[in-house]
């Protein structure tokens, strides 16, 4: 007998109630229900028309809630073959036009996405949720993502969040970025992070 497949459903928006398939938990994690929800309610009105950028998108539920809310273009980032596969079924049952997958390496093709913000001058959302370190083969994750952070360019970086272990210690400054706040959810938290020219 196969396996009912793992599903959840967008929460809000012009696409609310849609299924979308998850990826084994093998190969990614999917944000809970209530983080997702309390960083929907931190930036609701202000993603409407905005760019967001989701890193290692997994099965782009974020991404995709973020759409259905009203944000016009959507970046998602994957490099796991089976959940791009996923992902593209995914962004099928909403609006592919508004939707641009990147993969294979985030930390490679994070070059390209901040390339083609530059050339729309536009900034995004960016939303960083990376495998918890304690996967196998993921001990180094996190002080990559420290350095994906640092390169960005906060000329086109409207606000970046980062989902993590709670135990992880991010620094009070990345690069050019500084925390706003940071929420903790159980073993997960969302750390906030804005251009410190803002202070």
């Amino acid at each position: 007998m196969k396996n009912k497949p793992i599903t959840k459903k967008i929460i809000m928006g012009k696409f609310k109630g849609k299924t979308l398939k998850l990826p084994s938990s093998v190969t990614t994690r999917s944000s809970k229900s209530i983080v997702l929800e309390s960083f929907f309610n931190t930036i609701q009105f202000d993603i409407i028309d905005a760019t967001f950028v989701e890193v290692f998108s997994g099965s782009g539920s974020i991404g995709l809630e973020a759409l259905s809310r009203g944000a016009s273009k959507i970046m998602f980032m994957e490099k796991d073959r089976e959940a791009l596969k996923v992902l593209k079924e995914n962004i099928n049952q909403t609006d592919p036009h508004a939707c641009e997958v990147y993969s294979g390496d985030s930390f490679v093709n994070i070059t390209a996405v901040m390339k083609e913000l530059k050339r729309r001058d536009t900034q995004a959302y960016i939303y960083i949720d990376p495998p918890f370190s304690i996967r196998e083969g993921m001990e180094d994750i996190y002080e990559k993502m420290l350095r994906l952070i640092i390169s960005l360019d906060s000329q086109y970086v409207k606000l970046i969040v980062i989902e993590h272990m709670t135990g992880l210690e991010v620094p009070s400054t990345i690069g050019t970025f500084k925390i706003k706040k940071s929420k903790k959810f159980g073993n997960t938290s969302l750390t906030y992070l804005e251009d410190r020219i803002l202070e």
